[in-house]
């Protein structure tokens, strides 16, 4: 009895050193149930290795930063380091980084200021006895964790997710100053109600903290209420796309089904008389017709499945079919996939670029052809999306068409840029490449991505 009461005593009197001591697991818990939180709201998608990784270096460098920097450096540290593991570590985008942080801070922050001022109200006990006090320390802190772990699994159920692909440039702007000044608002609520929670009334410490809380769900709420018409934008421009092809392969289907008979007699014209030339030249222009409803099938958000490539390839689908020209697709693979390898802002971009610059070449031939195929290649792990086109000028400089303002159009119709701008994009990415070649026919282009 001596023992525990020898323990006990020891737990329940002031004692930092000891307390240090006993919080340092307490380090890698905290790390790992704000990370199960975030990752959860903000569906960051990334691998278990990962996340331990992340757990164990953000667990030890907080240990460290705690004990040995003093306030209020350690708190602007613990910012920095934290930002930039989610982003290194986790490979996240700078705004999903941005808001990761904000939200373990905003949420671990409220749950701390209530159990701190519950501690005070039930037991009496300020900020400086709670954080010295082993026992203390060890069960208000638990608490705390408890409370974001009970939120994570509610998140989790409810599925409660927020997706920031779609946020415009200017949402993201605004976005990236409202997290900032939140954080801002946030620390210096925090120190106030700490450094003054035994002279401020209850009830200004009450308004502080439920003012914080409103403040976070309605930020929460207003990103959410954005998101949610940028991705019903996005879904109705998808939507009439799609119409529009249903439209275009409707109308195809009730031709050859209008023109069946005639088209079998024309076929048997040819055998009749034997002239096995002119078969082969009226099947090659019967197969450019097939070949343009098979097209129109896989210009479907089901088969296109990331749907701002799908946008992209649409528009670019109908531009090139309202001028003559016949575009074939081929996708054998999941175009999701991209995402994981390179921003899906960037690729949209090059897909964009390229698929303008064949349309235009390919509108001066006589046989008006694109090819486009997107495929994955297992064995060398890359993906592949291979733009090929028929084109007039057979001399043209496949080096220089990369230089900034060249152009071999007019200038008064375009500025040279471009490809320019794709070069600058594969220049920041490592690991993607784009090769340009020509033949007699086509003038090709492949991006290569390798993962």
């Amino acid at each position: 009895m001596e023992i525990l009461q020898t323990i006990w005593t020891t737990l329940t009197t002031p004692n930092e050193t000891l307390s240090a001591i006993l919080f340092f697991p307490f380090y890698f818990v905290d790390v790992l149930v704000n990370m199960l939180l975030f990752t959860t709201i903000l569906n960051i998608k990334t691998t278990r290795k990962r996340k331990i990784i992340y757990v164990i270096i953000l667990g030890i460098l907080a240990c460290i930063i705690r004990n040995f920097i003093p306030d209020p450096y350690s708190v602007l540290s613990n910012f920095v380091i934290m930002f930039a593991l989610i982003k290194v570590v986790l490979k996240t985008t700078f705004l999903k980084s941005l808001l990761a942080e904000f939200i373990g801070l905003s949420i671990s922050s409220v749950f701390e200021l209530f159990m701190l001022r519950l501690y005070f109200i039930v037991f009496k006990l300020p900020y400086d006895m709670v954080m010295t006090t082993p026992f203390y320390r060890i069960i208000f802190t638990l608490s705390i964790y408890l409370c974001v772990y009970l939120l994570y699994k509610m998140i989790h159920y409810f599925k409660f997710y927020i997706d920031l692909g779609n946020m415009t440039r200017k949402n993201k702007i605004l976005f990236f100053i409202n997290t900032s000044l939140g954080i801002v608002s946030i620390v210096t609520q925090f120190y106030l109600i700490i450094f003054y929670s035994d002279t401020m009334p209850t009830g200004i410490i009450i308004t502080s903290i439920l003012s914080l809380l409103a403040y976070f769900f309605i930020s929460i709420y207003s990103l959410l209420s954005t998101d949610k018409l940028n991705t019903t934008s996005q879904s109705l421009e998808e939507a009439q796309l799609y119409n529009k092809t249903l439209i275009l392969l409707h109308d195809n289907m009730r031709g050859f089904k209008h023109d069946f008979h005639n088209i079998v007699q024309g076929l048997g014209g040819y055998i009749d008389r034997g002239d096995l030339e002119g078969l082969q030249k009226y099947y090659k222009q019967l197969l450019q017709d097939c070949n343009r409803v098979n097209n129109l099938t896989a210009l479907s958000p089901s088969v296109i499945n990331n749907p701002a490539i799908y946008n992209v390839m649409a528009a670019k689908y109908h531009r090139a079919d309202e001028i003559g020209i016949q575009i074939n697709l081929g996708i054998f693979m999941d175009l999701n996939e991209f995402e994981n390898h390179m921003k899906i802002y960037e690729f949209t971009r090059i897909l964009g670029i390229l698929m303008d610059n064949a349309i235009e070449a390919a509108l001066e031939c006589n046989d008006k052809i694109i090819h486009v195929t997107f495929r994955k290649e297992d064995s060398r792990h890359r993906f592949l999306m291979v733009i090929e086109n028929t084109y007039l000028h057979k001399d043209i400089d496949t080096e220089r068409i990369f230089e900034k303002s060249y152009s071999t159009k007019s200038k008064k119709t375009n500025s040279g840029l471009g490809l320019w701008e794709v070069r600058q994009i594969l220049k920041r990415n490592n690991n993607l490449n784009l090769f340009t070649t020509k033949d007699s026919e086509y003038f090709r282009q492949q991006l290569e991505i390798y993962y």
